[in-house]
């Protein structure tokens, strides 16, 4: 199994905590994909929606503006390399990405062939699980939000 963490130490750490980093490499293979790591929201960050939308009524990261930060396009093409860079991989077995909720959202929708925009349909929840697989050869959403309990978040 491929396990790849953003390079944000909250990642790295939930990845431990989850006991996704073996302490023997031949259990899992790890790796810190800078690809993964969260949204550049520049002079947004640290700022909520609704502080953000007293200024910008409608705001939404996946439509607005976000200045000095990365574009819905650019975290988009940031996704198509991810999936570039691991399809290989599933041909030997499962992977694993522990990261952020806005690049998850567009990495599902890039998984899908849906736009970057497409990430807004989808919600994922902190410490949850979502699965990406194939219907015969249709990538798909196979569960999204599992918590440990087994339901959804949602």
């Amino acid at each position: 199994m491929l396990v790849a963490t953003s390079p944000r130490l909250r990642a790295t750490r939930t990845a431990d905590l989850a006991g996704l980093l073996a302490t023997e490499p031949t259990v899992a293979d790890r790796a810190v994909w800078p690809d993964l790591a969260e949204w550049d929201y520049g002079d947004l960050e640290g700022l909520t929606t609704p502080a953000i939308r007293r200024d910008r009524p409608g705001w939404s990261v996946f439509t607005g503006e976000v200045p000095g930060g990365e574009t819905v396009e650019q975290i988009g093409r940031r996704a198509d390399l991810v999936l570039a860079t691991v399809r290989p991989w599933l041909e030997r077995g499962d992977v694993a990405f522990v990261g952020h909720s806005h690049m998850f959202r567009v990495l599902i929708a890039r998984w899908l062939r849906l736009p970057p925009t497409a990430g807004a349909c989808f919600v994922i929840v902190p410490a949850a699980v979502s699965e990406l697989g194939f219907e015969r050869d249709t990538p798909v959403l196979r569960q999204l939000n599992l918590s440990a309990e087994g339901s959804t978040g949602i």
